[in-house]
C-alpha cells in the first residue's frame, strides 16, 4: 500500500533574547497562516522569553 503524506509542516521558534537558541517542531498545514508566538525557556539566559516562529530552511 502507498503511504499517505502527512499534512504537517516544519517550523522553528527563535528566541527574542537574540541568543540564537531555537526550538524546532511541526504543525498542521491548515493552521500555517498564523504565526506562532510562545513563551518558552531559553537555557542560555536561564529565563522564559518570547519565541517567534520563523521559516525552517530545508
Amino acid at each position: 500500500m502507498a503511504k499517505k503524506k502527512k499534512a504537517q509542516m516544519l517550523f522553528k521558534l527563535v528566541s527574542s533574547a537574540a541568543t540564537g537558541f531555537q526550538y524546532i517542531g511541526e504543525k498542521n498545514i491548515k493552521h500555517a497562516a498564523r504565526k506562532m508566538m510562545l513563551r518558552k525557556f531559553d537555557p542560555i539566559v536561564n529565563r522564559y522569553v518570547l519565541f517567534t516562529e520563523a521559516k525552517l530552511k530545508k
